[in-house]
């Protein structure tokens, strides 16, 4: 079995890749091979990156934050974050000048990423996302140059704005003129991540690379044959439940055709997706964390809810679509959609924690940002956005702090400098990035 060659370096890499019939799948991080690398440092491992999206703002009343370390103090709405705070940074104030002024929800929305000001009218104009920027120069190293997901259809049309409703449904743009489409389909997201087409549909992709994990198995430690058995068996649970969707929405196929109507244009569950959002959800964020272990991707956004989100939530005791719940979004039932969306985010890191990457985590070596378009959704407030980041990439940012640039000034404060920042962080050196041509001071 052997090593993996870092192309750039000529370095033996800390994974090995398992082939077998279409499917290529690196393995986490093993002490058998990190001997024989030249290196275990954070720099041996790749930096990842990650988006998860909540439309319509949040409880304003239950974000908040104070101190750093482990005597942080986390409000009732980021309370999930609780066991990672050491982990996390919590940033206060921060804004995207250019999505100022223009009327409510597509364009407080579809720059958020970009930090342009977006066209009126049939035109779509917006930027390159930080996400596909960063997937511009990191994405050749892997399968897939990032994945773009979400949980809920886009919406068509115009706005009474005169903004496309495409500006509500995407935040990652490729082009100025082109957003990348969101994949809503677990199934399609995992079949693209592992190469699955035609016959190999029938196939487990654990039985695709048997053979060579049976002869790995033989050359690794105890402890790494005890790390590679609870790798597969993750693998092959999402892959189980991945297959009752496919099976969902080949029903959903069958159904439209008979239809005469497209899939997209039926309700949940008629359109083969879940109809419980924390199903949906979960195995959104579980493909996410198995794409950055398994090196398939290093780069992915997931709208949980759109902006002008529909989403209903029966079993957080909210009778109001999430739309209409955020224009009463000071209240309780909209700080426990608040707090169940910062839940989800709390979700993905902790899974990224527990993957061992040498003396760090998966985590440690990657930056997820949580954040929503809008502070307060009863008055459509962008002055500031809730912004949370975990992860440090591989050292490269500091974490466990409370950064609040409230009272900074307006130049001091755009959401684009944190992007290039980040991205400066990640390798990537820009002059200027949507509004910003300085880095985040105090980041």
């Amino acid at each position: 079995m052997p090593n993996r060659i870092n192309s750039s370096t000529n370095r033996v890499s800390r994974r090995a890749i398992l082939r077998g019939a279409g499917c290529a799948m690196a393995l986490p991080w093993l002490e058998s091979f990190a001997a024989k690398a030249s290196t275990a440092s954070s720099e041996a491992f790749p930096k990842r990156f990650a988006v998860v999206f909540l439309g319509c703002g949040v409880n304003e009343d239950h974000w908040g934050s104070e101190g750093a370390g482990p005597e942080m103090k986390l409000s009732k709405s980021l309370s999930p974050l609780e066991s990672l705070k050491g982990k996390i940074n919590v940033i206060h104030g921060l804004f995207n000048k250019g999505a100022m002024g223009l009327g409510i929800h597509p364009p407080q929305t579809g720059g958020l990423l970009t930090g342009a000001t977006l066209t009126k009218g049939a035109t779509l104009r917006s930027g390159v996302s930080v996400d596909q920027m960063i997937a511009s120069r990191v994405g050749q190293e892997t399968l897939q140059p990032s994945m773009v997901l979400a949980c809920e259809q886009p919406i068509t049309g115009f706005h009474e704005s005169n903004y496309s409703m495409a500006y509500s449904s995407h935040i990652s743009w490729v082009s100025p003129d082109s957003p990348v489409p969101n994949e809503i389909y677990p199934s399609l997201a995992f079949d693209m991540l592992f190469e699955n087409r035609g016959s190999l549909l029938n196939l487990s992709i654990l039985d695709r690379v048997k053979g060579r994990a049976e002869r790995l198995s033989r050359k690794i430690s105890t402890g790494d044959n005890a790390k590679l058995d609870e790798f597969m068996t993750s693998v092959r649970e999402v892959e189980k439940r991945v297959e009752g969707m496919r099976k969902a929405k080949e029903k959903a196929d069958e159904l439209a055709r008979l239809k005469n109507r497209p899939v997209w244009s039926m309700e949940r569950p008629a359109n083969g997706l879940p109809e419980d959002l924390r199903e949906h959800a979960r195995l959104m964020l579980d493909l996410i964390a198995i794409a950055f272990q398994t090196d398939k991707t290093r780069v992915a956004t997931l709208l949980v809810s759109r902006d002008l989100s529909a989403m209903y939530y029966p079993f957080l005791e909210v009778g109001q679509a999430h739309h209409s719940a955020s224009h009463s979004n000071n209240n309780d039932e909209y700080e426990r959609i608040t707090r169940w969306h910062i839940s989800q985010f709390a979700y993905l890191a902790s899974k990224l924690d527990s993957m061992q990457e040498g003396d760090g985590t998966v985590l440690d070596n990657s930056c997820l940002m949580f954040l929503s378009n809008l502070w307060i959704g009863r008055t459509h407030d962008n002055s500031r956005l809730p912004i949370a980041l975990a992860g440090g990439l591989g050292g490269a940012l500091k974490t466990g702090r409370t950064l609040d640039y409230v009272k900074a000034g307006d130049e001091n404060r755009k959401v684009c400098s944190l992007y290039l920042s980040l991205m400066d962080r990640m390798g990537i050196k820009l002059d200027r990035f949507g509004d910003a041509d300085t880095h985040l001071e105090g980041l």
